[in-house]
């Protein structure tokens, strides 16, 4: 049995050799005992409140309950860019115009941006290739979002996502080589590792400040700003399903789009319920359905087909006892997917 629940200090070693399947381009989940350490510390007092709510960073697993192993990972981090600098490129638009020659050019360029400081942010979501069949990477990516609709008032109203950027076949990105390499005299691996160790004031050190035009980068550089790995686009579609969507904000390195929407305006702030745990009750339906408990401290998460009725939801013994509840207890649940519109 799967469950997705709030990480704890003893999942150190295992996240450790679950990050070392990750490979380069996710800055947030690098193969490093002392960072990881450090992460793991911040997430068990996040979870037990001992923090400030814009310093957390919520890091969630899934754990094979069968054999103890780690599945996957995923978090939400409360704020971004208050403690150090958080850098995209803002996409926008120069006109160049001339009445007496009768010219009028409209210019893509990149600002560097401190825009989306304080977000909550969605990060570092990987599921071990072991586990990845069936619904398991869709639930373990929205089991954030029943988080967040459980505890709102945890997160700001910005929401972000920054996904990977596009890489070649050989692990090359070529928005990094038209661009960054001229900066930063660098490989982008190490790029990436300086900046996922949190080593990352050579940014502003480096960075032009003026605008750039993205006319004057290389064509194949220019095609993908805004586009993600490939294994990343399912990630993209899911979290578009949920209410996010790019608004022109791109990755610095890898020009990777970064997601975004206002909490308020989620699909779990609509349709997920509460309801009470009864193993009594009748479900109706075959519907997936994340349900989770209500304990900030103890988050727990399944997923299972029994599907609410007049308040009430029908789990088995097992099912509680991954939930870490009982009878009577409050859960939330929320349809894995979007319910589908139906036209009369």
């Amino acid at each position: 049995m799967l469950v997705v629940r709030a990480i704890i200090a003893s999942d150190l070693d295992a996240l450790l050799d679950l990050a070392t399947q990750v490979g380069s381009g996710m800055t947030t989940l690098k193969p490093d005992r002392k960072m990881l350490g450090d992460r793991v510390a911040i997430a068990v007092a996040s979870f037990a409140q001992t923090i400030p709510p814009e310093q957390r960073d919520y890091m969630f697993v899934m754990e094979d309950t069968s054999c103890g192993r780690l599945a996957g990972i995923c978090a939400i981090k409360g704020a971004v860019g208050l403690d150090e600098p958080f850098y995209n490129y803002r996409i926008g638009t120069l006109v160049h115009s001339s009445r007496e020659l009768d010219v009028f050019t409209r210019m893509e360029t990149l600002y560097l941006s401190n825009d989306l400081t304080g977000a909550t942010e969605l990060c570092s979501l990987f599921l071990h290739p072991d586990y990845r069949s069936g619904n398991n990477g869709k639930w373990l990516s929205k089991s954030r979002f029943l988080f967040i609709a459980q505890f709102p008032h945890l997160f700001t109203e910005k929401l972000i996502a920054e996904m990977r950027g596009y890489q070649g076949e050989d692990g090359r990105s070529p928005f990094y080589e038209g661009l960054g390499r001229h900066f930063f005299k660098m490989d982008f691996n190490h790029v990436d590792e300086l900046t996922g160790l949190g080593k990352k004031s050579f940014i502003a050190e480096l960075m032009p400040r003026q605008p750039m035009y993205v006319a004057y980068l290389p064509d194949d550089a220019q095609e993908v700003i805004g586009k993600v790995h490939r294994s990343t686009a399912p990630a993209r579609k899911l979290l578009e399903q949920e209410g996010m969507h790019f608004e022109g904000y791109v990755d610095i390195f890898d020009a990777g789009p970064v997601l975004q929407a206002r909490v308020s305006e989620l699909r779990a702030m609509r349709e997920s319920t509460l309801a009470v745990a009864d193993p009594a009750a009748v479900s109706s339906g075959s519907e997936p359905q994340l349900i989770s408990n209500t304990v900030l401290q103890d988050f727990r998460m399944i997923l299972t087909s029994a599907n609410p009725v007049a308040g009430k939801i029908g789990l088995s013994a097992g099912e509680l006892e991954l939930l870490h509840c009982q009878s009577g207890d409050s859960i939330r649940t929320l349809p894995l997917s979007v319910r589908k519109n139906v036209h009369v």
